[in-house]
């Protein structure tokens, strides 16, 4: 039996990438800016009159301190500020005015008061930060092991892509794919649960799940997709019993294998693209209902064959690449642009088109979760 292998580590889940923390400003640069802040409101209250009274200004350093820096640094910017507005306004008494001595009493306090209040919300902050890394880190493992990181080679095929979901501070959505090395061959699934978000994560786990366990177990891709469509409709029952909505899958599943052609169900999904020769085409293919809706079928699943040939190019992609919108209500021409990227190795097409999609529809503006897969023949072949 082939296995799948990584070819390289992971670098189309742009996502898990955000998982680093920000870098607080260093020992170095908090000093230096500190005392950068000091000398500017020291001259600016020289150059006014009005040095006691600038003092103010100073205040609200720890404040932003707090959101920026460690809590070591937050209370060294506290005790500094602290420290230069006490000694500043003892120095700096005037004439001993009975109202002058309790409006300066008051600034002291204000400044020790807000220096504790920042130390302490820098304190929340990063405990903060530190919950939300924990859970974001729990999260990248789930996607992990939920859609495994691009690119995977088998002994049939290379696979690439990128995977997008709409909510960016999310790691798992909508859109699935999975790619599995069985006796049969190599199959591959890409789908979209109705719905965005974390509302669709269940039912992608319940078909990403049966595809790791069915493809290993049946001999062909209409007993595969029966065994898909069955895991949602069981899905769909628990839901119903916890109150949650039902939901339906959209999916292609491709077999490819060491012959000349490929196998593929089409269950309402995107068609894919075949680039091959300077052309883009379509392969013509039957197109079945959704997965869990197999009961309202008029006709059984049938496979399709076309042909796959070394060095052609299958490009699998969800509606959210295809349903992106420009501002005047245009569909992304996913054909033409596949055209403009003839060039690209499939290695790099998927980001690029994925790029692309967002420039079209303009402002970073994103209505779907996005996949992308490209499938290649493997080197061997």
């Amino acid at each position: 039996m082939t296995k799948i292998r990584r070819k390289r580590p992971a670098e189309t889940l742009g996502t898990i990438e955000a998982l680093d923390a920000i870098e607080p400003p260093s020992n170095a640069e908090t000093v230096v800016g500190v005392l950068t802040v000091t000398v500017l409101v020291e001259v600016l209250g020289v150059l006014s009159g009005s040095e006691v009274w600038l003092l103010g200004l100073l205040v609200f350093l720890p404040g932003t301190a707090s959101a920026l820096c460690t809590v070591q640094q937050t209370k060294f910017v506290a005790a500094w500020t602290t420290l230069f507005v006490t000694v500043t306004v003892l120095v700096r008494a005037g004439d001993g005015n009975v109202g002058g001595w309790l409006d300066r009493a008051l600034l002291v306090l204000l400044t020790l008061a807000l220096g504790a209040a920042s130390v302490y919300a820098c304190h929340r902050r990063i405990a903060r930060e530190h919950e939300m890394l924990r859970l974001r880190s729990t999260a990248a493992a789930m996607q992990r092991h939920i859609l495994h990181p691009l690119p995977l080679l088998t002994d049939d095929v290379l696979v690439n892509g990128v995977y997008e979901p709409v909510q960016e501070d999310r790691l798992v959505g909508g859109d699935i794919y999975d790619v599995v090395a069985s006796p049969w061959g190599t199959r591959v699934l890409i789908g979209d649960v109705q719905g965005k978000g974390l509302a669709a994560v269940g039912a992608a786990f319940a078909v990403i799940g049966a595809f790791r366990e069915a493809a290993h177990r049946e001999p062909t891709l209409t007993a595969l997709v029966d065994a898909l469509d069955s895991a949602v409709v069981r899905h769909n029952s628990y839901a119903e019993q916890t109150g949650d909505d039902e939901r339906f899958v959209t999916a292609l599943v491709v077999c490819v294998d060491a012959g000349a052609e490929a196998q593929l169900v089409n269950c309402g999904h995107v068609p894919p693209r075949l680039m091959y020769d300077g052309a883009v085409t379509t392969p013509a293919l039957d197109s079945g209902v959704p997965l869990g809706l197999a009961e309202l079928a008029v006709e059984p699943t049938t496979v399709d064959w076309f042909a796959f040939p070394a060095g052609s190019t299958l490009v699998l992609t969800t509606d959210g690449l295809t349903e992106t919108r420009a501002d005047d209500g245009t569909f992304y021409p996913v054909d033409e642009r596949l055209m403009k990227h003839l060039d690209l190795s499939p290695a790099d097409l998927p980001r690029a088109l994925h790029e692309d999609a967002r420039a079209f529809a303009g402002d970073g503006r994103r209505h779907d979760d996005v996949a992308v897969l490209t499938v290649r023949r493997s080197p061997r072949h």
